[in-house]
């Protein structure tokens, strides 16, 4: 419902914004760069420790047989020629309207191109798109208010169906995840930081009420405008930040890029379903341009997983 107007609102505002690529040219060019090495690199991350660690193997979830049908067929009727032609929309309507995350994807990357090339004469719709991503936003955060009650009962019906050892396998995986999180923190960023001769520490003690306002919401979209204010107070160029801190928004969730991954794994592990190099690289290609989609909002990671 909420998610392909979501993902064709952050993804047009952070296409848009770079029309000041022009002034700041290389760093905006080093930044796009930037967020597709590191975002596939922390797709890689989740997937080699979801194999290393094996966090979903012995739940012994039986898998649907009905279910598992259904999608096997589909498979075998699908080609990879078909899989690249089905990311072109019919209708630009009816991607929104059946709600695939990657024709919307491939409108709205079009889309912010177009409004780019447009410069100051797409100022109007630029704004429209951007009070509708606010008011995406304030959905996203109503529905997820809900979300304990899901967990709630997704929780019940796990340990009712699998018993109570099945919390063991869930436990794992939520540690696993944030302990790779962590570890991407200080070994990845903490070595490009480095490379960049600057601490990463410092700066995370500098932005320590934003990230506890991350913690506390599950959402970093809560602390984008006072993370704004703060990198341009330790001298960022105002329109650097303008530009490259809602394309990191947008293109270089890195979190939400080790979750998809390592989620995906487990899931198989937990089904018993074990995926070939081919298969999880297939994974891999897809969640770089699904993961591109998932907003920065609670639950966005989750919402874009469940809809690839």
């Amino acid at each position: 419902m909420a998610i392909a107007p979501l993902i064709f609102c952050t993804i047009v505002t952070g296409i848009s914004h770079a029309r000041d690529a022009a002034k700041i040219g290389r760093v905006a060019l080093k930044a796009l760069l930037y967020f597709e090495c590191v975002s596939t690199l922390a797709l890689g991350v989740g997937l080699g420790v979801a194999n290393l660690v094996g966090p979903g193997r012995g739940f012994r979830a039986a898998p649907e047989e009905p279910a598992v049908q259904r999608y096997t067929t589909q498979a075998a009727n699908h080609s990879s020629r078909d899989f690249v032609l089905h990311i072109i929309p019919d209708t630009a309507v009816g991607a929104f309207a059946d709600g695939d995350v990657l024709q919307v994807l491939f409108f709205s990357v079009l889309f912010g191109f177009a409004m780019m090339r447009l410069g100051d004469r797409a100022d109007g719709v630029q704004k429209l798109i951007d009070d509708v991503a606010n008011i995406m936003f304030g959905v996203i955060s109503i529905i997820m208010k809900a979300a304990p009650i899901g967990a709630f009962g997704a929780m019940a019906f796990t340990v009712g169906k699998y018993g109570v050892s099945s919390l063991g396998s869930l436990f794992a995986a939520v540690l696993v995840f944030y302990l790779t999180a962590a570890c991407f923190v200080c070994v990845v960023l903490g070595s490009i930081a480095a490379c960049a001769r600057f601490n990463l520490f410092r700066l995370l003690n500098y932005i320590r009420s934003e990230l506890l306002i991350v913690i506390s919401t599950a959402s970093s979209e809560a602390a984008m405008p006072s993370l704004l204010a703060k990198l341009e107070n330790l001298g960022c160029s105002k329109p650097v930040v303008g530009l490259v801190v809602p394309l990191g928004y947008s293109f270089n969730l890195d979190g939400t890029n080790i979750y998809m991954t390592l989620a995906t794994v487990f899931i198989s592990q937990a089904m018993g379903v074990d995926l070939s190099f081919a298969e999880q690289f297939k994974i891999l290609v897809v969640a770089m341009l699904t993961s591109k989609g998932a907003a920065a909002v609670s639950g966005g990671g989750f919402i874009t997983l469940a809809s690839t």
